[in-house]
């Protein structure tokens, strides 16, 4: 094997990523909402030796997205741990807010899923970019950006001190001396900080994995620092190669600059896939996929994705200048936006929007399979990334072409394992297991 092996993350999404995958899926519509889905999806992943399969989380759900979208915004946790008893391998994360959960009760439940996975747990840290979810909490106010993010590092250091709450050996397990743990290897947070107070230890043993592996996702400054100081697999990145080397590269500036080790840190950019026999296949694929498309979901979704309220504004008119005029942007899609907004302010938001493609806000690949594992080995030569996170489309088609093709061609060339070389999901990314 290649000391370069690459690394994939599954994206699962009802029906594909694409916004009108649902509409040219054969399937039930209904069959999103059942585990057989999720499964079935899973056990491709693993069947194809992908490293995860990755569940976002949406906290809030605007009223507008359930006329355009399926609506599965399922608890992570609970289908992750549904399918842990249906896969041996495959990692398994999910999202978890820093802003809207309690550090000791996160750590609890993702403990909770590398304990019952074998080791298999990571988790996805966000800091909730969408005002709605602060009425559905009971707060009056989403906290702004800077905030989350200074939250999210005191919200990171807490729950680490929690999976440390037991030393690996503290379970003695002595029946005959009666002492099924020593007390003594018991290390109490006690943890009182700018935001969070945290006394008591787990109620179980350190997981297998120590920590479940930490994943983040942001791209503004605060974000990236986030990333740097936390990190072990980040799955943003611009769309651009030579962005997204520039982007690897100041990551692992800054995770030096913290004194980590750059090579724990891995960089699998969101890659939305379309595939066919030919090139002109798969493009007819993504072009009819696109024609799909709602002009109405489009404006509405940039705003909501910005972290606005898509209620709150005329598609037929211009942004207001109140927005983007020398304030800071909430979100690295909100800058995006704005971004927009100043190079033609006299636009109409539905014409700002109307060159937006629908889906990841990354790239969407179109091609056959052997051009996709051209342009993965193109992209990790360059140092862009170690992988991607594979976005198919629509689903279960695209993972499976992906597994089926994309796989073996990349083995062939010695840039990805023919078995797993683990039984943690820190074995198969090839991390360091934290220290107590």
């Amino acid at each position: 094997m290649s000391a370069r092996e690459l690394h994939f993350n599954a994206f699962v999404w009802p029906n594909g990523y694409h916004e009108s995958a649902w509409r040219v899926v054969p399937d039930d519509v209904r069959g999103v909402l059942g585990l057989s889905y999720y499964a079935d999806l899973a056990r491709t992943a693993e069947r194809g030796l992908l490293d995860t399969v990755f569940l976002a989380d949406n906290i809030a759900i605007p009223e507008y997205r359930t006329t355009h979208l399926p609506q599965t915004q399922f608890d992570p946790i609970s289908v992750l741990s549904a399918l842990a008893g249906v896969t041996s391998h495959v990692g398994l994360i999910g999202t978890g807010s820093t802003t809207y959960t309690k550090p000791w009760d996160l750590a609890r439940r993702f403990a909770t899923l590398d304990h019952l996975s074998g080791g298999r747990a990571g988790w996805n840290i966000v800091t909730t970019v969408t005002p709605l979810a602060a009425a559905n909490y009971g707060e009056s106010a989403h906290p702004d950006h800077a905030d989350r993010y200074t939250r999210a590092h005191e919200f990171v250091d807490v729950v680490t001190r929690a999976w440390d709450s037991w030393e690996d050996d503290a379970l003695v397990g002595d029946r005959e001396r009666g002492v099924w743990a020593d007390r003594g290897k018991l290390h109490a947070p006690r943890f009182h900080g700018q935001f969070y107070d945290v006394e008591g230890i787990l109620p179980f043993p350190r997981s297998p994995q120590g920590w479940p592996v930490l994943v983040q996702a942001g791209q503004s400054p605060a974000g990236i620092a986030l990333a740097a100081r936390y990190a072990e697999l980040v799955f943003s990145g611009p769309p651009s190669l030579d962005a997204a080397v520039a982007f690897r590269t100041d990551l692992h500036t800054q995770a030096a600059a913290a004194g980590r080790d750059p090579a724990q840190l891995l960089v699998l950019p969101a890659l939305m896939i379309t595939l066919g026999g030919t090139e002109a296949e798969a493009r007819e694929k993504a072009r009819h996929l696109e024609d799909l498309a709602s002009p109405e979901f489009g404006w509405q979704n940039v705003l909501y994705t910005a972290g606005l309220d898509p209620d709150a504004f005329d598609p037929d008119a211009p942004l207001p200048p109140e927005l983007w005029a020398g304030r800071a942007a909430p979100s690295s899609r909100a800058e995006q936006l704005y971004a927009a907004a100043r190079a033609r302010p006299e636009a109409t938001l539905r014409d700002l929007t109307r060159d937006r493609k629908s889906g990841a806000g990354q790239f969407h690949f179109a091609g056959t399979p052997e051009q996709l594992a051209t342009h993965i080995t193109t992209w990790q030569d360059a140092g862009a990334a170690d992988g991607f996170t594979i976005m198919g489309s629509t689903l279960p088609t695209e993972l499976t072409t992906f597994v089926d093709e994309v796989i073996p061609s990349l083995q062939r060339s010695g840039r990805f394992r023919t078995e797993y070389r683990g039984t943690t999901l820190r074995d198969n990314l090839g991390l360091h297991r934290p220290n107590r």
